[in-house]
Formats: structure tokens, C-alpha cells, sequence
């Protein structure tokens, strides 16, 4: 059987993370991406559920507040100010 060589672009930390988990089950990255290969191939399909994590921003209990403060602001309460920018890291 003729190989090939598979390249992907990988964020450096979770690459580094992943190096240490497949290390960590006796396992080289090489071959657990084989195997995640082969189960893709046997099932045809990706192996595992993939869900959307929803985003906080849109839960019931925040869009009930923004809809409360927006309606403060049509009646005439609240203040303008300087919007304060926050770096996340």
C-alpha cells in the first residue's frame, strides 16, 4: 500500500495539546489521525456528533435584559458615555 502524506494547518497550542493526549494513550499523532481516517471511511460519515455550542450572548436571560434596557432607553433612562475597549487577552 502506497502512502501519502496529509497536511493540515493546526492552531500551534492545540496541536501541542493533542501531541500530549495521543502520547499520553500510547498513541504518535500520525497514528491517531489514521485512525480517525479509517472511521470516517468505515462509517462514512464523521465519527462523533458535532454541536454548536450556543453562544451565551443569545441566551433567553440576556435578551430579556437587552430588551428591558433598551426599553429604559426609549423612556429616557440612562447616560452616554465613552464606549471603554477591553483587550480579551
Amino acid at each position: 500500500m502506497a502512502l501519502t502524506t496529509l497536511t493540515a494547518r493546526v492552531d500551534e497550542k492545540d496541536k501541542s495539546n493533542f501531541d500530549r493526549f495521543c502520547s499520553n494513550v500510547g498513541l504518535n499523532t500520525s497514528t491517531a489521525i489514521n485512525l480517525f481516517v479509517k472511521a470516517v471511511l468505515r462509517e462514512n460519515r464523521i465519527p462523533f456528533e458535532i454541536a454548536q455550542t450556543p453562544d451565551p450572548f443569545f441566551s433567553e436571560a440576556n435578551i430579556a435584559y437587552v430588551k428591558k434596557s433598551v426599553q429604559e432607553l426609549r423612556n429616557g433612562k440612562g447616560a452616554v458615555h465613552e464606549l471603554i475597549e477591553v483587550d480579551d487577552e
